[in-house]
């Protein structure tokens, strides 16, 4: 019960001590208990003022603090030459995340990194993942129109008639592909003795679209990260 309440079920682990390296042996190793913990999330969006352009603005969290990824796993194999490669294979891996943009918007989106194939040295190393969509394709609008069920038009428009202009096709025919996104992940500290590494890492992926009737904006997620290693 210390916990319940407190938002600590919502930290990656931190390492006391260890090294400013990453000293790892070349080989294939199993990353294991891989956390990701987001510090901020700044949308892209239109400045308050008018012409501003677009740029990523501060946002205010509106769910509550749930948002860590965490017991993710996959394999990780360092080259000879300190090169890393780590695939994203399973895990709680997702999260429905909604923020608030100065203006008062309120953007939702799926956090996530699954099937993330990342590569690079120790210090910078990134690659994409996928992003599946915010709804499923059996979710139904007010309307009653879903995906792969409901109706296929608003009750008020017959079909063959205004339901096909392109306005209201966005909102008729729903869109439930998955699209992509990009992570740099970096180690700042490592333990050989028990594996430990832990890091910081930059996220930038598509917000929901509404099932295909808006058009997503880019969030940035910033934080921290943490894993074990064990060889194989």
């Amino acid at each position: 019960m210390e916990v319940k309440g407190t938002g600590t079920a919502n930290q990656c682990p931190t390492i006391d001590g260890g090294v400013d390296s990453f000293p790892f042996k070349a080989g294939k190793y199993e990353m294991k208990k891989f956390c990701l913990e987001p510090t901020s999330f700044t949308v892209k969006a239109e400045g308050i003022q008018k012409n501003e352009p677009p740029a990523f603005q501060k946002t205010k969290l509106m769910t509550r603090l749930t948002y860590t990824l965490d017991e993710m796993e996959g394999p990780l194999e360092v080259g000879a030459d300190g090169t890393l490669k780590f695939e994203e294979k399973d895990g709680i891996d997702y999260a429905a995340v909604t923020v608030q943009l100065p203006g008062g918007e309120r953007v939702p989106f799926l956090f996530t990194v699954k099937q993330l194939v990342a590569t690079g040295k120790p210090e910078s190393f990134s690659g994409p993942f996928l992003v599946p969509s915010y709804r499923g394709s059996s979710f139904l609008d007010p309307k009653g129109r879903g995906g792969s069920t409901g109706y296929d038009n608003a009750v008020a428009l017959p079909a063959g008639g205004r339901g096909d202009e392109e306005e209201l096709a966005k909102e008729n025919v729903k869109n439930a592909s998955s699209s992509t996104g990009n992570i740099t992940l970096s180690v700042t500290k490592s333990k050989p003795e028990t594996g430990e590494v832990i890091g910081v890492f930059e996220s930038v992926q598509p917000s929901d679209t509404d099932l295909g009737a808006k058009a997503p904006k880019d969030v940035k997620i910033q934080g921290v990260w943490y894993a074990q290693l064990e060889s194989n």
